[in-house]
């Protein structure tokens, strides 16, 4: 049995994109322009924090049909802040939140734009800190160069995706074959439905010092 590929034209999308930002309440769908060419979104306007900016571009990716986002929003803060004020608050945030390891993690603000550097054991890490200061009033944007660095060798690895994917009542493990190249999981085998073929690769991600999933795992 094969499903029918859903095709979406240019209008569309542009016209679902425009609903999925009206439908997020913290994205000011009245000040974002939406251009649509061949799949590709461009967002314009201007809006007060990078949040909101990152929001807009998150609700586009969401759209089905949707195959790349140019975010072209401005970020206009009112009452600019100095970088001093911007890299103190960051500090701060970053200090106050209990997933990103103290110390681990360094800052530089050049005209809004903040820079991560460091180097942390799990993905969720670098990516709760980069959570932690976009939403800082005064962010034009973030630049996260954090490196995953794992505490565990790529046998190490396999090893607890593997048990995790075991674990998992929602996945059958004997169907998944694991591969660590590295910093990367490689996931193969088939499953039986989408979701449990975004649920392995969800696993996957979990492992500490995991930096990449190729899921190429196929359906029945």
């Amino acid at each position: 049995m094969t499903t029918a590929t859903l095709t979406h034209t240019d209008q569309e999308i542009q016209a679902n994109v425009m609903a999925e930002l009206r439908w997020d309440p913290s994205v000011p769908a009245t000040e974002i322009g939406v251009v649509v060419k061949d799949g590709v979104v461009t967002l314009t306007g201007t809006v007060d924090t990078y949040m909101k900016k990152w929001r807009a571009e998150e609700g586009a990716h969401r759209v089905n049909g949707v195959i790349a986002v140019a975010n072209e929003i401005q970020v206009r803060s009112i009452g600019e802040r100095t970088d001093s004020d911007i890299a103190a608050a960051a500090l701060h945030a970053l200090n106050w939140n209990s997933t990103v390891p103290q110390g681990k993690v360094h800052v530089t603000v050049d005209k809004g734009w903040v820079t991560l550097k460091g180097d942390v054991e799990w993905q969720y890490q670098r990516q709760e800190a980069e959570r932690a200061v976009r939403r800082l009033l005064g962010v034009k944007g973030v630049s996260n160069l954090i490196t995953v660095k794992p505490a565990a060798t790529p046998s190490d690895l396999k090893r607890k995706i593997e048990d995790a994917l075991v674990r998992n009542a929602q996945v059958d493990a004997e169907r998944i074959t694991v591969e660590v190249q590295g910093s990367k999981a490689v996931l193969k085998g088939k499953v039986r439905s989408w979701a449990e073929r975004e649920e392995a690769e969800r696993v996957a991600w979990l492992a500490p010092g995991i930096t990449s999933v190729d899921n190429q795992i196929s359906l029945f």
